[in-house]
């Protein structure tokens, strides 16, 4: 599995630092670590995963899994592209419920934010996953279905919420983001 996350402080950066951690589940050795960097709100969030997936330069990677379908304040991800360009199922994991984002999208991008909206409603959407530990989470999927991500992730929970490929490259993106 490859786990995806990012790491910016909205305030200061311009860009944001994604990390790509490539995990096995038979004992979550981690197999690889990649990193790319993307535009705070800009457009180029699908284009740079795949360039990080595709310098990966592996076959064995059989799921994409996601801390958000929208990073970098605002730069959203074009989920099923990003599936159908990999061949691999992609899921996007978000953490806590909300009614949406369209008029926060409209406020920050103005005549731009037609685009970013589009792109927003091509996402879909959400669905709620009580976990095993008793965490909730909500799931996009693209080219799996949602009872299957639930047991991938649930394969690869220790605790909490956030399956472990997801979570090691959180840490990794939040330490490089300072080097």
């Amino acid at each position: 599995m490859l786990g995806v996350a990012e790491s910016f402080e909205p305030k200061g950066d311009r860009y944001s630092t994604v990390c790509g951690v490539v995990m096995r589940k038979d004992g979550f050795i981690i197999d690889g670590i990649g990193f790319v960097r993307t535009k705070v709100g800009g457009n180029d969030a699908t284009r740079k995963l795949l360039q990080m997936y595709n310098a990966f330069r592996r076959q064995d990677i059989n799921v994409i899994m996601l801390s958000g379908a929208i990073i970098s304040h605002y730069n959203i991800v074009d989920v099923d592209r990003l599936s159908k360009s990999t061949g691999r199922p992609v899921i996007c994991l978000t953490y806590r419920d909300s009614t949406g984002i369209e008029q926060s999208i409209r406020s920050r991008f103005g005549k731009r934010a037609v685009v970013k909206l589009a792109a927003y409603k091509r996402l879909g959407r959400r669905v709620k996953l009580v976990l095993s530990t008793g965490k909730s989470v909500f799931v996009r999927c693209s080219n799996i279905q949602v009872d299957d991500a639930s047991s991938l992730m649930e394969s690869f929970l220790i605790q909490g919420r956030y399956p472990e490929p997801v979570r090691v490259a959180s840490l990794a993106a939040a330490a490089a983001r300072h080097l």
